[in-house]
């Protein structure tokens, strides 16, 4: 058999996946070896949503062309459904996949077709059945991820991916649950539901469940301990899911709300369905059902037409909230998107300093949540690995805090135990397990 090597960039959308690639192939006794070893094959699991993803994805083929130049390459991801001309030219590339024929990946190695040179890329303009490679075991994490959700309608203006990934479609509930019971079968104790647009789960389906009843129905149906979910559009908080979450022990007390801008011009120009006023308000709605939640946010900087005006809204707006962390990131031109042809457009140097100036608001606001954490309790689920920085085992508190065990042993691993937090280093907490945690 082949040893194969995959890097994945991106989403935990596209980790999942090359989780279930490597899967299938161990199934045919492939051996998996690191991406920085020479391989027999290589696969790059690509990402789109910058340019500077892109860049990373050709250097990562070019990377594994110089380890093993005879090796094969196949190329799949958002970048090669979106640009697969562009990947198939490059040395070594033998297949290019778009995300549709990704799950078949493993099948056409099996079959030596991966040596092809062909290009497989279908329409995202037709409506595509829900596809996943079942996945039980995620390499090297403590935390599973479960994509129950793929594609996207919003069609914001700045965005490339509901053109790589398609429409919205959403796994039946029933196959959630079977995937949720393999993954503890594995040993997961904490699962990560994520998709493209998450909270569109369901809609697609019959009946159109949402995603507050699927929670419920894993907590009913399921002895998962931990349930944790991915990035969410700020509209699709609803009371039955702020309630959900609430009055559940096993849901983590976090939210990764999507803002992108704190003007209100800027977000319309986005293509974004709220107003600064309406997330302000699910902020505090958010904290009045479940006061100790962690909220972090998406914030882009230097999007076309933001001026310094626009720029120091947005600054003062989340200033204003009690958030608990910040993903800034500047704007990246997407060809094809309509934001790629505004008027207005930032210079770059300009969106880094932006970046900067938001980024160190949002370590203040994190040294602020970790602050009000000190002296309680905190639930931790630890990790396989040891904190580089202290040595010390470490974890993450439901509420998304990195923990450090002061008397932690391996004894821990893969474990939920109560940690009593007592001082902050390095945006971490230091604490002691409890003696009956």
């Amino acid at each position: 058999m082949s040893k194969i090597a995959i890097a994945t960039l991106g989403c935990k959308v596209n980790h999942y996946e090359s989780a279930g690639i490597i899967e299938a192939l161990r199934r045919s006794n492939h051996d998996i070896v690191d991406f920085r070893e020479s391989a027999d094959i290589y696969i790059v699991n690509t990402c789109t949503v910058t340019s500077k993803t892109d860049y990373q994805s050709r250097q990562l083929v070019r990377r594994a062309h110089r380890r093993n130049p005879e090796a094969p390459i196949v190329v799949t991801g958002c970048y090669a459904q979106i640009d697969p001309e562009r990947l198939a030219v490059l040395d070594g590339v033998t297949l290019v996949a778009g995300d549709e024929a990704k799950e078949l990946i493993p099948r056409f190695i099996e079959r030596d077709e991966h040596r092809s040179g062909r290009i497989i890329v279908g329409n995202t303009n037709h409506r595509r059945p829900f596809s996943s490679l079942p996945v039980t075991v995620m390499e090297d994490q403590t935390r599973a991820y479960l994509k129950i959700q793929d594609g996207c309608d919003t069609f914001c203006s700045y965005c490339i991916i509901p053109y790589a990934r398609g429409r919205s479609r959403s796994l039946p509930a029933d196959d959630v649950v079977e995937a949720v019971q393999g993954l503890i079968g594995s040993g997961y104790r904490e699962i990560v539901l994520t998709g493209i647009h998450l909270g569109h789960y369901g809609r697609d389906l019959p009946q159109s469940p949402g995603l507050a009843s699927l929670l419920s129905r894993i907590e009913a149906d399921t002895s998962l301990e931990r349930i944790r979910v991915s990035s969410l559009e700020p509209m699709d908080i609803t009371n039955d899911l702020l309630e959900t979450i609430g009055s559940s022990r096993r849901l983590c007390r976090h939210l990764h709300l999507a803002l992108q801008s704190g003007d209100d011009g800027i977000l319309r120009l986005m293509g974004r369905d709220y107003s600064t006023a309406h997330f302000r308000e699910l902020v505090y709605r958010i904290l009045d059902h479940t006061p100790e939640t962690a909220i972090g946010v998406d914030i882009m900087v230097g999007f076309p037409g933001e001026g310094q005006r626009e720029f120091e809204n947005t600054a003062i707006f989340v200033e204003s909230l009690p958030l608990a962390y910040f993903h800034v990131f500047p704007y990246s031109s997407r060809p094809g998107t309509r934001a790629a042809v505004m008027e207005n457009q930032i210079d770059e140097h300009i969106k880094r300093e932006r970046a900067r100036i938001l980024r160190e608001l949002g370590a203040e606001k994190r040294t602020a949540f970790l602050n009000r954490s000190l002296g309680s309790d905190l639930s931790v689920l630890v990790e396989r690995k040891r904190d580089r920085a202290t040595g010390l085992f470490r974890g993450f508190s439901d509420t998304y805090i990195p923990v450090c065990l002061k008397n932690g042993d391996s004894s821990l691993l893969n474990r939920i135990v109560t940690v009593n937090a007592e001082s902050i280093k390095a945006n971490k907490i230091l604490g002691k397990v409890k003696a009956n945690g």
